[in-house]
Formats: C-alpha cells, sequence, structure tokens
C-alpha cells in the first residue's frame, strides 16, 4: 500500500466513524427507544466486560488453562471473593493483583 492509499484508507474510516457516531446527535429529538431495547443496554457494559476479561483469565495462546498452577486463576478467586464480601471495585483490584504479583513474580507461574 503507497502513501496515497493509506491516506484514503484512513480518511474513510474517520468519514465512517463520525458519521456513525454523530447518528444519534443529528436528529434535532430525542429517538424514542423500545423499553426491551433500555433493559439491555443496562447489561451492555457488563457483557463487554466479561467478553474482554474470561478470555484472558482462562486461556493461554489461544488454548484453555489446563494446570491449576496459574496465578491468573488465584488473583481471580481472591477477588471475587472480595468483591461478593465488600462490593467494592478498588479492593476487588488491589486484592487481585495483591495475590496474582507475588505468584507471577516470586514463583513464575
Amino acid at each position: 500500500m503507497n502513501g496515497w492509499e493509506a491516506l484514503l484508507t484512513i480518511s474513510g474510516l474517520a468519514v465512517i466513524t463520525v458519521i456513525t457516531r454523530s447518528f444519534f446527535l443529528l436528529p434535532s429529538r430525542e429517538l424514542p427507544l423500545p423499553g426491551w431495547v433500555k433493559r439491555g443496554l443496562k447489561y451492555a457494559p457488563l457483557a463487554a466486560l466479561a467478553a474482554v476479561i474470561a478470555p484472558e483469565v482462562l486461556m493461554t495462546h489461544g488454548q484453555l488453562i489446563t494446570t491449576w498452577r496459574d496465578a491468573r486463576l488465584f488473583g481471580l478467586v481472591a477477588a471475587t471473593a472480595y468483591y461478593f464480601w465488600r462490593r467494592d471495585i478498588l479492593g476487588t483490584i488491589v486484592v487481585g493483583m495483591a495475590l496474582y504479583l507475588p505468584l507471577r513474580l516470586g514463583l513464575g507461574w
């Protein structure tokens, strides 16, 4: 791909991005959404987070983890237990990383 083709591709992607992201800003009045869409959108952030986190925790090099000696699993269990105990996001991250890092860096899991 030469310079002009790259510039044309980037410009085209930028135009498409601006159009699709401003779609809801262009109408002069608010677009009504059905109730089932509003209810579904409440779960979108959680679903996106699970879709990103689950493969990172449960897979390595495109394969499922086959051993229990993986620091991510222990960090996940500790963080989940802390979250259900205290319902605190920052504490959940701290507890999970406090167990993950020594296992990963210290034991090489």
